[in-house]
């Protein structure tokens, strides 16, 4: 595939021990599974600031966006994706389905039963592992 991958921000939002997560809509690519918010990068925008503004489209917060903790590249039948995945943070605002099927706040131990893009599956030992950690 000679074209860029689609550049992708996304959010991993922590809360009480449990990880915000949207599920794509009907008709979209992937739609029904679940993911974590955010959405692609347009030309001219930093992936920091496209995480915001999606964040503000599709669930009706406003955010902060923190350290990167993840990166993965994966290859759809039909494109390339470059996910980056930020801890966030919601600073104001309640999580509204705008631009997203549906949202839950899932505990570490829901994860597993819920089905993901396959570009995602990567992150989510990570996100177990921050989940249970802010736990304790």
């Amino acid at each position: 595939m000679s074209e860029r991958p689609v550049l992708v921000s996304a959010g991993v939002i922590i809360d009480d021990g449990k990880v915000l997560l949207t599920q794509r809509m009907p008709g979209a690519h992937l739609a029904g599974t679940w993911e974590f918010p955010g959405g692609k990068v347009e030309p001219g925008e930093s992936p920091e600031h496209a995480l915001l503004r999606e964040l503000r489209e599709e669930i009706g917060v406003h955010a902060a966006v923190d350290d990167i903790l993840d990166v993965t590249f994966w290859r759809y039948e039909r494109k390339d994706v470059l996910l980056l995945f930020y801890r966030a943070r919601v600073l104001e605002g309640e999580v509204r389905d705008l631009g997203v099927a549906a949202h839950r706040w899932a505990a570490p131990d829901e994860l597993a039963a819920l089905s993901f893009p396959p570009a995602d599956v990567k992150v989510l030992e990570k996100v177990r592992a921050l989940l249970l950690a802010s736990a304790r």
